[in-house]
């Protein structure tokens, strides 16, 4: 079904209104849907190479509107599903404390890494809101993430063509993750060695 899925974004880059569909797939992309926009974002730059800034915004703007409804997800579904749960099985203070602790310390870094890695950034946008993290907080790190992950990755394909889209598709998430890795590594020896 993935499988499946991912193909049918791929043509559906060639479209002539592969813009709109793109901007929908970026949009539901932060809440819920499984594929990431970078599947239709690379074929549509590589076409339309000096358009690349043009399908970054759009990625972005409706990456970041999807994931406000992510967010309201998780306020929401909390409220009527995740309370009542947690109240039966009288969790309701370690999920405080874990909700204290993602929103005061770790929850920023989390939206980050979920905003420019291929990490399911939908989780954290759900969870955010779960968890009532600053919701202006959440916007700006969202815009931040998102504009430079998608940016980077249209300006790549821009500036160097295939031999970067063949780089992308298969190093770029290793490459995140490991600068993800450093940057934690970075937060952890300021907060425990420092």
């Amino acid at each position: 079904m993935i499988r499946a899925l991912y193909d049918w974004m791929f043509r559906l880059a060639g479209h002539r209104h592969a813009d709109k569909a793109l901007g929908g797939i970026a949009f539901v992309e932060s809440s819920f849907f499984p594929i990431p926009p970078d599947v239709m974002l690379i074929p549509m730059v590589m076409a339309n190479r000096h358009k690349w800034w043009y399908f970054a915004l759009i990625c972005t703007i409706a990456s970041v509107l999807g994931a406000v409804l992510g967010y309201a997800i998780g306020a929401l579904a909390y409220e009527w599903l995740g309370q009542p749960i947690l109240a039966f099985y009288g969790k309701e203070e370690a999920f405080s404390k874990l909700a204290d602790t993602y929103n005061s310390e770790w929850g920023l870094l989390a939206v980050f890494a979920g905003a420019v890695t291929f990490l399911p950034y939908k989780l954290f946008t759900i969870f955010s809101g779960t968890t009532g993290l600053n919701f202006a907080l959440f916007i700006g790190i969202s815009i931040l993430g998102r504009g430079l992950r998608f940016f980077l990755v249209a300006f790549l394909l821009f500036k160097f063509g295939a031999p970067i889209q063949t780089f992308v598709e298969r190093w770029l998430g290793p490459l995140f993750f490991l600068g993800l890795a450093l940057l934690i590594g970075g937060f952890a020896i300021i907060k425990y060695i420092l």
